[in-house]
């Protein structure tokens, strides 16, 4: 293989890892929990410029963590797990309570306000190539709500 093909195919796997990499977290946090509780929701604001997908989370301080999404069905308030959260070009998608967001079970530790709580977000672009994105969410109070309510 020439030297200039080699080249080109190197730059066009850069590039086309850099855009998967331009995924933005913004705003993430955390919900605090009380002693002994094994449950807790973490949330945030995704942005990529490129289509792409959330395909899996997943947290040290969690036995497991899934993607969820609350909706209304009939009169109820129903919440499920998802395979995937899609992140359109160019649009904020944002996980806050009530709508899509982060689920972690099975708790080791109680989480504090001030801590932070580390997640690892997959991301899938079109191609199928996976990207790992880290976020270091911090923990917020109990009654905290989200500026713009999420």
């Amino acid at each position: 293989m020439k030297p200039t093909k080699i080249v080109a195919l190197a730059a066009a796997a850069l590039f086309s890892s850099a855009a998967l990499a331009q995924v933005v977290v913004t705003d993430p946090w955390v919900r605090a929990t009380v002693p002994a509780q094994k449950v807790s929701g973490a949330f945030m604001q995704l942005r990529s410029p490129t289509d792409a997908r959330v395909v899996g989370v997943r947290s040290p301080v969690a036995g497991n963590a899934e993607l969820h999404k609350m909706e209304m069905q009939g009169q109820s308030m129903k919440m499920r797990a998802v395979d995937a959260i899609d992140l359109p070009a160019g649009q904020t998608v944002t996980l806050g309570p009530g709508g899509y967001h982060v689920m972690l079970f099975d708790l080791k530790q109680q989480l504090k306000e001030g801590e932070t709580v580390p997640l690892t977000l997959v991301v899938e672009d079109r191609q199928h190539k996976r990207q790992e994105v880290q976020v270091e969410a911090p923990v917020k109070p109990l009654g905290y709500v989200a500026p713009g309510g999420r």
